[in-house]
């Protein structure tokens, strides 16, 4: 397969459900669902961890959180074990960003010739998330999360329309350069990420539906799983809505992916439109997903498919098209994506085993690898301890410590209804893959390094009464949007 451009372009907090290519019928993304028919769509797509920053440590290097010890919204990545980027430079190949990355800080040598308006930690990070033992609920953040709730214009949508401007323009640039050598070109965009702020036009359609209730609403009968009844006590943003703003925030999250999709399809226009498309593939995914009032959650954190699940698809040259694939993939396997797509070689090793990583571009090619199962993790704000995920092509089971596992069947219950776990003739199966994911890690070994990592910085930055107002409550700031410089 021959080498060509890389072109990624990652949303924030995209539910895996709610696209039209993956089945949604209210949603509006014509230009991702041009994207999947003209590509590879991944249904069984994972994030390594349901959390903005140790998901995006995950992309960046193809490890793991347990291996980047990036546990949460204060521990972020800044360039400790080599990314993909690094080692394009070291093939002395063009890399750049646009956009939203979430790493430490804009400084730190993360793998980019040069960032463009990127967004970062701010300051120390989310201190408060790091107060996890007792569990504290964080009314307060909970309360502001998802708001202004409705039609407007926010920071966050003046930053996206920015974002994809920019990245038109870098497009345009690129295509009179005429370089033989590949470049990447990495588009962090923020929507549908909560505020639930979005412009009117892209709102009102969904205003005149009649857009379905979230499924598995405790009123209704459903019980939660006890961890996952932590992260509702914790962050109890459902209990903070009226019924009307319940029904409000769902129109403005499906908004905010109509919106998103409008940014992507100035961007993939602009690619067609230069002729830079027929020598460039396109990544599409999302850092993780999003509950969107299931279970009745909002935002991330926990192992069910809205929230850790992401979508997938590779595009262009030598990709099949209109094929959906079935096989397990997660965030880690970007990274020897954009080695095989670039035709670059690893020169310097850092000890690190990503064996078990996969080129998305060689899989969409292969048969269904029936045996593969992905990792996802979690060690961040409204758990006690933490939860692992382990999904293989017809299961998903769930580990979690002092806690009962769970167990699905993802093939006759794709959304996740019935716990099998309990279930006296699923007990060899819960027991396999409890010894599969001991020989990838000791799980309570890593919970308590991620404890203690996150109790040394409480101490750092002035004890649990100092960090409960530490750091942004809500949505990271955006950064001072400047003029673009080529």
């Amino acid at each position: 397969m021959k080498k060509t451009n890389l072109l990624i372009i990652m949303s924030d907090e995209h539910n895996p459900f709610i696209s039209g290519f993956a089945g949604d019928p209210y949603v509006s993304t014509p230009n991702l669902d041009r994207l999947a028919k003209s590509g590879t769509v991944f249904s069984s797509a994972y994030c390594n961890s349901p959390i903005c920053v140790p998901a995006r440590a995950s992309f960046a290097t193809g490890l793991t959180p347990h291996q980047t010890e990036c546990w949460d919204n204060a521990h972020g990545y800044f360039g400790q074990m080599k990314s993909w980027g690094h080692v394009l430079q070291d093939n002395n190949l063009r890399v750049e960003s646009i956009g939203k990355l979430h790493y430490k800080n804009a400084e730190a040598d993360t793998g980019f010739d040069k960032q463009n308006i990127p967004m970062h930690i701010k300051g120390p990070g989310m201190l408060w998330g790091l107060l996890r033992d007792p569990l504290v609920s964080f009314e307060k953040q909970a309360a502001g999360m998802l708001r202004p709730i409705g039609p407007g214009y926010s920071p966050y949508n003046q930053y996206d329309e920015n974002i994809a401007d920019q990245a038109c323009q870098w497009l345009d640039t690129a295509a009179k350069q005429h370089t033989e050598e590949p470049w990447t070109l990495y588009v962090g965009l923020v929507a549908p990420h909560f505020p639930l702020t979005v412009p009117e036009e892209f709102i009102q359609p969904y205003l005149e539906m009649d857009l379905p209730e979230p499924r598995l609403r405790p009123e209704a009968g459903y019980v939660r799983h006890p961890w996952v009844e932590d992260m509702a006590f914790s962050m109890p943003v459902d209990e903070s809505l009226t019924p009307d703003e319940r029904k409000m925030a769902v129109a403005s999250y499906y908004g905010l992916v109509s919106f998103m999709d409008y940014q992507v399809g100035k961007i993939l226009s602009r690619l067609e439109s230069t002729g830079l498309s027929e020598n460039t593939r396109i990544i599409y995914t999302s850092d993780h997903g999003d509950n969107v009032g299931v279970r009745g959650l909002w935002g991330k954190c926990t192992m069910n498919d809205d929230s850790a699940g992401i979508p997938m698809i590779i595009s262009g040259p030598d990709i099949p098209q209109g094929q959906t694939k079935k096989t397990p993939v997660s965030l880690v396997d970007i990274y020897p994506t954009v080695l095989d797509v670039t035709g670059a070689q690893e020169q310097h090793f850092d000890g690190h085993d990503r064996s078990a990583n996969r080129s998305l571009m060689r899989l969409a090619r292969d048969n269904n690898d029936e045996d593969r199962t992905v990792l996802s993790e979690y060690h961040a704000v409204g758990s006690r301890h933490a939860a692992y995920m382990l999904r293989n092509k017809k299961y998903k089971y769930v580990h979690y410590i002092e806690y009962a596992p769970e167990l699905f069947d993802m093939e006759q219950d794709p959304y996740e209804e019935s716990d099998l776990a309990g279930l006296p003739e699923y007990s060899e199966i819960i027991q396999a893959f409890e010894t599969q994911l001991r020989e990838m890690l000791d799980p309570e070994s890593v919970d308590a390094k991620a404890r203690a990592a996150q109790e040394a910085m409480i101490a750092k930055h002035g004890g649990k009464e100092a960090c409960l107002s530490g750091g942004p409550q809500g949505a990271t700031p955006v950064p001072d949007i400047i003029p673009h410089e080529q």
